[in-house]
């Protein structure tokens, strides 16, 4: 966690909201990443998203079975769903996100637009894989 955190001070420094991550691996420091949202013009460069590309390309694989995430935040929704893909067994975070509480959907989810489609070119896909 103190690597994280000093890498919470690269984001402050960048005048991104100063979140910093790491991921361990086997007792090995294997990614690294801090919040680049504005910098790197992506929603989605999360401290959480940059270590685990960076610990996968380290790896040279998506999956990160084992492997601990820590962070300086509590992690949102997004970098949740990010480390459930990644396999992370475990993740540890700093601070407690006060406004995770109180964030509300901005974006209406609407389902069923072509459906049969694109559930039949999924199975098809899998089938394959089978």
């Amino acid at each position: 966690m103190r690597r994280a955190l000093e890498l919470a001070q690269f984001a402050r420094e960048e005048g991104e909201v100063p979140v910093g991550c790491v991921v361990v691996q086997d007792g090995k420091l294997v990614g690294e990443g801090w919040n680049r949202p504005i910098a790197a013009a992506d929603p989605t460069a999360h401290a959480e998203i940059q270590a685990l590309r960076a610990a996968a390309a380290a790896i040279g694989n998506y999956r990160l079975s084992g492997a601990t995430l820590y962070v300086t935040l509590e992690p949102c929704e997004m970098c949740l769903g990010a480390m459930f893909h990644a396999r992370i067994a475990r993740a540890v975070f700093g601070a407690v996100d006060p406004k995770k509480k109180i964030v509300k959907p901005q974006t209406a989810v609407e389902g069923g637009l072509l459906a049969a489609e694109c559930g039949a070119m999924l199975s098809e896909f899998f089938a394959a894989r089978r």
